[in-house]
């Protein structure tokens, strides 16, 4: 590094520097400054644009309420505008809910996969997941219905996972592996949220024993 001998010296190079580099040191601080004002706009403009699609998406929830004949319309109207956010999931949610309400598995059916692929988090998934499996039973699609529970969902979704194959299991007569399944969602803490899990596998046990130690046509008088 130069030695400069006098404060002189100093000055001089400094405003050397500055003559050289002066212009190409204000566009960087511009230019960053520039970039802090972007990006607050930026914050700002998002800030504001889920705000007014969380509020579009609480005017169409009420509408499924207050005008039902024009919900499905509008609802999915509004899943074509938001499909990259998690109101698109949740609104899918709805339709599969106001369809399900009218016996329509169908149409159940094809919102919750439709929920399921745009899902941007687990949780929303895990849910759809789970009421699709329950539509698959509705429609006997039993075999469907496992693999659907069979996908990688949360930890936390356990407990609903083996309630509802113990159920499908029920409906397959395969008793031994309701049973197992239900006692599976016991040990997962399902009690807490589905009490009568524990009835279910207390007739269920009733009714495998009694099976074991009668005949078929005792058993099924019984």
């Amino acid at each position: 590094m130069e030695v400069y001998q006098t404060e002189e010296q100093q000055v001089e190079a400094i405003k050397g520097y500055w003559q050289e580099n002066g212009n190409t040191i204000i566009a960087g601080i511009v230019l960053a400054f520039a970039g802090f004002i972007g990006f607050n706009f930026y914050k700002d403009n998002k800030l504001t644009n889920e705000l007014a699609v969380s509020d579009s998406y609480q005017t169409l929830i009420e509408s499924s309420v207050n005008d039902k004949a024009n919900f499905p319309e509008q609802a999915a109207i509004f899943i074509n505008k938001n499909a990259n956010t998690s109101y698109a999931s949740l609104t899918g949610l709805a339709l599969a809910k106001e369809a399900a309400a009218a016996k329509d598995w169908e149409t159940a059916q094809t919102q919750l996969n439709a929920a399921i692929d745009s899902a941007p988090t687990d949780a929303i998934k895990g849910i759809a997941s789970l009421r699709l499996a329950r539509v698959q039973i509705q429609l006997a699609q039993y075999t469907e219905a496992l693999a659907t529970l069979a996908k990688p969902l949360p930890e936390s979704f356990t407990a609903n996972i083996e309630e509802i194959k113990g159920d499908t299991y029920l409906l397959q007569n395969k008793k031994e592996l309701a049973r197992n399944a239900y006692q599976a969602a016991i040990t997962a803490n399902g009690l807490a949220n589905s009490p009568g899990l524990q009835m279910k596998l207390d007739d269920l046990s009733t009714l495998v024993n009694l099976t074991a130690v009668l005949p078929a046509k005792q058993a099924t008088e019984q």
